[in-house]
């Protein structure tokens, strides 16, 4: 089960819970903001969160983290490159906005890993590296449903910005044909800032071709 929850304190950002439907376990991928909002829903469904995942550092997108982590006692996760992220407020922006936050408990990914649930080692993510708008960016992949966590690095009919620290056009070009228009055409696509799309219908776009 996918269930989408718009966060706002920077920006809207598309929060989402990924659970297992046989074991009510699962992950919390890109909590921005709003950590009571997230938390009421935990509550409310009886979700077991296990881990939160990252697709990158950014302060909309990891806004949420600490507290979240300060009540479930659960690990945050983020590919291999998001040291600087989590531990640089001007890398990950919050200095922007006066928050000056840091992550201090993070696990980092091996990219191409399985990340597996506890209660059902069926069901899993992969972690697949997606540089560009972000060195750390990273999308989470299940074959099994079909669908693909893609932060921002792909969005409805558009990309994610390269003019922040890190980020590189050219690069963000290439490892989205070469990671996320490769995968199987149906493969849905749910971005950190826009309506759910797909492989299928991001392969047609001009700026593809």
């Amino acid at each position: 089960m996918i269930l989408q929850v718009e966060v706002f304190e920077v920006i809207p950002t598309n929060a989402y819970f990924y659970i297992d439907a046989e074991t009510n376990h699962g992950f919390l991928i890109d909590p921005g903001a709003e950590s009571e909002k997230i938390l009421q829903i935990i509550a409310e469904k009886n979700f077991k969160i296990e881990k939160i995942l990252l697709t990158h550092g950014h302060y909309d997108h990891i806004g949420a983290v600490n507290e979240i982590q300060r009540k479930l006692k659960i690990p945050a996760c983020m590919q291999k490159n998001g040291k600087i992220y989590a531990e640089n407020p001007d890398w990950n922006l919050s200095s922007n906005f006066g928050a000056e936050m840091t992550l201090q408990n993070v696990t980092y990914l091996d990219d191409d890993s399985e990340i597996f649930l506890n209660a059902n080692k069926n069901f899993s993510l992969k972690i697949i590296p997606v540089a560009g708008h972000t060195t750390d960016g990273a999308i989470y992949y299940s074959k099994n449903d079909s669908v693909a966590f893609v932060g921002d690095s792909i969005f409805l009919g558009s990309f994610g910005r390269t003019d922040l620290p890190g980020g590189n056009e050219e690069i963000l070009f290439s490892n989205i044909k070469q990671k996320i228009l490769t995968l199987p055409a149906e493969t849905i696509l749910l971005s950190g800032h826009s309506p759910a799309t797909s492989v299928e219908i991001e392969k047609s776009r001009a700026w593809y071709k």
